[in-house]
């Protein structure tokens, strides 16, 4: 099977799944919405699950996966739905670990500190800062990236290293859309600053995922036997498309608004789409169902 910009519309998740062994399935925007877990969406991995199918969850929450499933427990995501879960937390804690000793700035909400626990590095003010650590805006449910532009033109200047723990530019909080660190890693990089990222759409999170599914399973991991479900564009379908793995997009997440009813997405809106983004998809379906 391949990724195709004409993706036929499926019922759901039971339509395919038979053809794979493996799920990397995103969290925000499809198993929930950032304050309540989606329970079809649940319900539909505990049954591939339950078909054999081996499925982790993707997410480019800039937290150890631990600190993930505790926030998955109060959406009320089911444990049963997923065998692993695999973070952009976990592999910026693994760069940021190998510079033990450096002075690090942390730009983030304070909830997601725990990713720098236990690393070494010394927590400083930006002024004594040799490196930017980022999870995301201070108060997403104010601030823009733009709040941020002339601290940021002054980290660019001294050539501060700014690492960035979640990719992703945009995510739905219920029926809100707020900014993460990936737009501000953008920002910054328009800037002249050097940003490392961590997670979705990059290369690194994909071998990462593929060598967990291999440990789990005891033997090597055909690609072809993967199938990635997602609703962003330019982190879970490029990330997937470019890690040659085949797609399920889940048209009512972050880009829901330009299919017509969330419920009821338009063909050829998102043949377009995706044609528009360059982006490939084995098919889509509007909510990840069973």
């Amino acid at each position: 099977m391949a990724n195709t910009t004409h993706p036929p519309r499926i019922r759901g998740l039971s339509d395919i799944a038979g053809d794979y062994r493996y799920l990397l399935c995103d969290a925000w925007g499809v198993l929930h919405n950032g304050l309540r877990a989606y329970p079809e969406a649940g319900e539909a991995l505990v049954r591939a699950r339950e078909e054999g199918v081996v499925a982790f969850v993707l997410t480019n929450a800039p937290r150890p996966k631990a600190e993930v499933a505790k926030q998955f427990a109060r959406f009320g995501v089911d444990p049963a739905a997923y065998d692993d879960i695999v973070t952009s937390g976990e592999a910026a804690r693994g760069h940021l670990a190998a510079q033990a000793g450096t002075r690090a700035h942390y730009i983030g909400p304070e909830r997601d500190l725990v990713l720098l626990d236990g690393l070494g590095l010394e927590l400083v003010g930006e002024a004594e800062a040799e490196i930017i650590a980022c999870t995301g805006l201070f108060d997403d449910d104010r601030e823009t990236p733009e709040d941020y532009d002339a601290r940021m033109a002054g980290w660019a200047a001294r050539g501060l290293p700014f690492v960035c723990a979640n990719p992703d530019k945009v995510v739905e909080r219920g029926d809100r859309i707020l900014w993460c660190a990936g737009a501000l890693a953008e920002r910054y990089q328009a800037l002249g600053g050097e940003a490392v990222l961590f997670g979705k759409p990059h290369a690194p999170i994909y071998e990462a995922a593929l060598a967990r599914f291999a440990a789990f399973v005891g033997e090597p991991v055909d690609p072809a036997a993967v199938l990635a479900i997602g609703d962003a564009a330019e982190t879970d379908l490029r990330g997937a498309n470019e890690a040659g793995l085949d797609v399920l997009f889940v048209t009512a997440g972050i880009h829901a608004e330009t299919f017509g009813a969330r419920g009821d997405p338009d063909g050829a809106a998102v043949t377009s789409f995706l044609a528009g983004h360059g982006l490939g998809a084995q098919a889509y379906l509007p909510h990840l169902v069973w």
